[in-house]
């Protein structure tokens, strides 16, 4: 018996802007944030797919004319063998898959992906495999699977299903795209994302666009095949190299896009699927944005009325009203942004307004590092030292202390943009929004507004529409929705539980990214039963 304590679940990878914020989920004592860049866009296909998919009447017309490959082209794909061997920890294995580049023209070429394992660990009757996915877009499924889901999952979960994370193509161990190097991400992250001037406005248009033609350079060809979409085919290629009739699932954050996807697309194939943190196909690019904004903001007004609690708050004393507190920190990003402050760190960065500000946000996904962002804030506010704000926003970028970053970024630039038309077409646009985002959060609200810029000049025409997504034909699918979600607010689940056909809302009432397995007994009883057992949360349940 494994009698190691359970890890923290990593905050789920959420989706949101350019510096960017994803949906995350899963991090543990450290944060490896990487929170809510573009929330990306969800497409689901109707028609008929490779043999036995099912159709989706609610898709968009240009969704629907997605061309889908006949059985026959795809067979090679649909019958190869794994060849599984050991890998990382005890228990874990590892093996490498094959899908098409483009399953429009599965002759053009393939793509490895890679894929892990944990095999049953109960001697009962197993329940075949269970797929996790931490979000992003970007995020390593492989990296979560290995940390946390293989490990901390409940112990009767992993008794009876095979563990089992492929990284989706363009994603750390699956053909990575790859854009700038690690100086080049330096200067990219530092970028003014609250421009003042024309001088300024045009050096973060500059930084986006040398992001996105470097991605192009280097991955030309794989820009055009890393969509939602595509990724969704490729676990129904891995379902069936696993011999599992029916997709089980366990997606948080984008991993939810990437799960509704599926089931959008062979909902006869769709098992026993959670989506931990919903997003909302329906929504534009722009609108993701906006209300992930209000959701950032929302958040920082629950760690403000935390924090002026504790004597070591430097945002003001007890009696502070959370205005006030939002206050007190725009006018510290206000100085970074005039004169940055020393960060202790080897390569000679400061601490800019851009990289706090990140820092911020970071500490937004998990109430659990309120007391680390507390102490950092005190750091750079009372000390003049900004080390805690930097190491905040450096595991948010998942830059590791050589100045290597994970292709985390990029990955989730390249997957966001082909999923969604841009949220703007042009600076004049985001200058026309900001009172918007400004209402919506005046803390975060002009930073996340420029961040949404990062698509405007993407080498790659998004193929993607917003949409709605139904799963006609699907068993239950439960949709866990936490109620000061910061990353996907609480209404995207709604929204997304009534689109399904057979959708199951599970409301957590509380702070944080994502829910299960993040201390609430009622959410994991829930879910732990419905993957157990294939029985649903009642309609309208609700847990604290």
């Amino acid at each position: 018996m494994d009698t190691r304590p359970s890890p923290s679940p990593p905050p789920a990878r959420p989706p949101l802007a350019r510096r960017s914020l994803l949906p995350l989920a899963a991090s543990r004592a450290t944060v490896r944030m990487a929170a809510a860049l573009l929330a990306a866009s969800a497409l689901l296909v109707s028609g008929c797919g490779a043999s036995g998919t099912g159709s989706d009447g609610t898709v968009g017309a240009a969704l629907a004319a997605l061309p889908m490959s006949t059985p026959s082209a795809l067979a090679p794909y649909y019958t190869q063998r794994l060849s599984w061997r050991e890998c990382g920890a005890p228990g874990f294995e590892c093996a490498t898959m094959k899908v098409p580049l483009d399953y429009d023209k599965p002759a053009s070429g393939d793509i490895k992906l890679a894929v892990a394992r944990k095999k049953a660990t109960g001697k009962g009757k197993p329940l075949g495999s269970l797929l996790v996915n931490p979000g992003g877009p970007g995020g390593s499924a492989i990296a979560y699977l290995q940390s946390y889901a293989g490990i901390g999952y409940p112990a009767e979960v992993r008794a009876r299903y095979d563990m089992v994370a492929v990284d989706p193509r363009g994603v750390a161990r699956s053909e990575p795209v790859e854009c700038l190097d690690g100086r080049e991400m330096d200067a990219f992250t530092q970028t003014d994302m609250t421009p003042d001037d024309a001088r300024e406005t045009d050096a973060l248009v500059g930084a986006d666009r040398k992001f996105a033609e470097a991605c192009g350079e280097h991955s030309a060809k794989l820009l055009r095949h890393v969509s939602t979409v595509e990724a969704a085919r490729d676990m129904d290629v891995l379902r069936e190299l696993l011999g599992d009739k029916k997709l089980n699932y366990v997606g948080a954050s984008y991993g939810t896009f990437l799960g509704a996807t599926y089931a959008g697309l062979f909902p006869r194939r769709t098992g026993r699927v959670v989506l931990d943190g919903a997003m909302d196909p329906s929504l534009d690019a722009r609108q993701i944005n906006l209300d992930q904004t209000a959701g950032f903001e929302t958040a920082f007004r629950a760690f403000s009325a935390d924090c002026v609690k504790h004597a070591d708050c430097p945002l003001d004393g007890k009696d502070a009203t959370p205005a006030q507190v939002g206050e007190r920190l725009e006018k510290f990003f206000r100085a970074l942004d005039a004169h940055p402050i020393p960060a202790g760190d080897a390569d000679g960065r400061r601490l800019t307004e851009s990289l706090a500000t990140i820092g911020v946000i970071a500490a937004m996904y998990d109430q659990n590092m309120w007391e680390q962002l507390r102490e950092a804030l005190n750091s750079a506010m009372d000390e003049n030292d900004g080390a805690g704000l930097l190491t905040l926003s450096d595991s948010y970028y998942e830059r590791d202390s050589r100045g290597h970053y994970s292709n985390l970024m990029m990955a989730n630039a390249a997957v966001n943009c082909l999923d969604l038309p841009p949220a703007f077409e042009s600076p004049e646009q985001v200058e026309q929004a900001l009172p918007q985002f400004e209402k919506a959060s005046p803390v975060f609200g002009p930073n996340l507004a420029w961040s949404a810029l990062n698509c405007t000049y993407w080498p790659v025409k998004a193929t993607g529409e917003p949409h709605r997504v139904e799963a006609k034909g699907a068993g239950p699918i439960v949709v866990v929705g936490t109620t000061r979600d910061p990353a996907t607010p609480y209404r995207w689940a709604q929204s997304l539980s009534r689109q399904l056909s057979s959708g199951r809302l599970l409301t957590y009432e509380g702070d944080g990214h994502t829910a299960y397995g993040r201390g609430s007994a009622c959410v994991d009883s829930a879910i732990n039963a419905y993957l157990l057992h294939g029985t649903p949360p009642a309609p309208g349940k609700r847990c604290t």
